[in-house]
């Protein structure tokens, strides 16, 4: 059963503080059973990614039409696809896109007050591998959130790896790698996939960045291999935070809560509101809604086992303080203004203005990215972006002159710290 709080109990502080510091992440001790697959597919290379694909995924990787999709098979899934979902695929890699193209850094190149010529230049990472699931989550709008920003980003090869049980394809991901442009296709998953991405095998070119959702074993191969490859980040189970006063429809925001809870059994839907009878309405219609939702089952195991109402005195001086504890994936603000609460809130992947701003809606076609830090890492990183498939290098030039300016303080610094190689490298070039 969800749990109810009031901030006015006197031992709310404790029970609080045990639901920020609670951790969802799976049970299982998958740590060692990634470390032996990744080093498996670094020795073995394709062998170990067919006996991993025939036991995981029921599936054959035997002759070259077993491992890829084709970029004609990616074609000829979208030209398929009912108009109304082509058209919806196609408006939110628009939208996305656009929201893009407006985080490209600017290059910057200028001289300062010492002579001294200082800048940067961004340039994108040669070649990116996007895990996009394909068991219980096989999601064509994940494939275009994590491929649009790296082909804004101009990076040249896009790799795709997404298992395909039994053989089976979403044509769905298809049509959107078809949108997105992605070069490559290969139909292996799991700790494997992102150990062939990173290592590369006979077939597999390794790829410098690797982003994407998975399960736990994919997040954990991913923080294994950070460092031979960039990732974007660790991601847990999606969670959402709404604060909402008592003029909600309870159904919208029942609806809204069960929209986190379907995603998995972990997922976690958070309430908090200043009025105790709108509460028990949308736990009510949270009811009501589970009894005819298909996905009913993960819902109610993750409402029941990490749903929480939190009643508060006075919303907006409480809630977003609580919120900032929580640094929730999604935060949504169903009150009539905003405003407050968005400059109160600090930590958060993503936040949501009003009550016609549903989190779905940014899941799909928004436009922002709906690759978000969960698991209270909204404290310290940020949402999939543009930045994610660059790097900066920076560059400086100096003249006799300019040398002559800052060069002595260069030298004494080196002398203090005990490096004399560092200090004569300075000192013969000053004049």
């Amino acid at each position: 059963m969800s749990v109810t709080l009031s901030t006015l109990q006197p031992d709310f502080a404790a029970k609080f503080d045990r639901i920020v510091d609670a951790r969802r992440e799976s049970d299982s001790d998958v740590a060692g059973q990634v470390t032996d697959i990744l080093q498996t597919v670094k020795l073995r290379g394709d062998a170990a990614l067919v006996e991993y694909s025939q036991r995981f995924d029921g599936y054959t990787l035997a002759d070259d039409a077993d491992w890829s999709i084709s970029r004609e098979r990616c074609e000829q899934a979208h030209h398929e696809l009912a108009p109304d979902l082509r058209a919806a695929l196609e408006l939110a890699a628009q939208r996305i896109r656009s929201y893009h193209e407006a985080q490209l850094p600017e290059n910057r190149d200028y001289v300062d007050s010492a002579g001294v010529r200082l800048g940067a230049i961004w340039r994108p990472v040669d070649a990116a591998g996007l895990y996009v699931p394909g068991g219980r989550a096989a999601y064509p709008s994940s494939l275009l959130m994590n491929a649009i920003p790296a082909r804004v980003a101009g990076v040249e090869r896009l790799v795709v790896v997404t298992p395909t049980p039994k053989g089976q394809s979403n044509p769905m991901v298809l049509a959107a790698a078809h949108i997105a442009g992605v070069d490559e296709i290969w139909r292996i998953g799991g700790a494997q996939a992102v150990g062939a991405l990173a290592y590369g095998t006979d077939r597999i070119n390794p790829v410098d960045v690797i982003t994407g959702p998975g399960n736990a074993w994919v997040a954990e191969a991913k923080r294994q291999l950070y460092g031979v490859v960039g990732i974007d980040m660790v991601a847990g189970p999606s969670e959402i935070l709404v604060i909402a006063d008592g003029t909600n429809d309870p159904d919208w925001i029942a609806a809204d809560l069960l929209s986190q809870a379907e995603h998995d059994p972990t997922s976690q839907s958070i309430l908090i509101t200043d009025d105790a009878g709108f509460a028990r309405q949308v736990v009510d219609a949270i009811e009501l809604q589970l009894s005819v939702l298909t996905t009913a089952k993960t819902a109610r195991t993750s409402w029941d086992t990490h749903g929480v109402i939190i009643v508060v005195n006075d919303l907006l001086a409480e809630a977003p303080a609580l919120a900032n504890r929580l640094a929730a994936e999604h935060v949504e603000l169903a009150v009539d203004d905003p405003e407050p609460y968005l400059t109160s809130i600090r930590h958060a992947g993503s936040i949501f203005l009003g009550r016609m701003t549903p989190e779905a809606v940014g899941d799909y076609v928004a436009g922002p990215n709906h690759v978000l830090p969960t698991g209270r890492r909204a404290r310290f990183s940020s949402g999939l972006s543009v930045l994610d498939f660059m790097k900066r290098t920076s560059f400086l030039g100096l003249d006799q002159a300019s040398f002559n300016a800052i060069g002595p303080a260069a030298a004494t610094l080196a002398h203090a710290e005990g490096l004399p190689a560092h200090a004569k490298s300075v000192e013969l070039r000053i004049k």
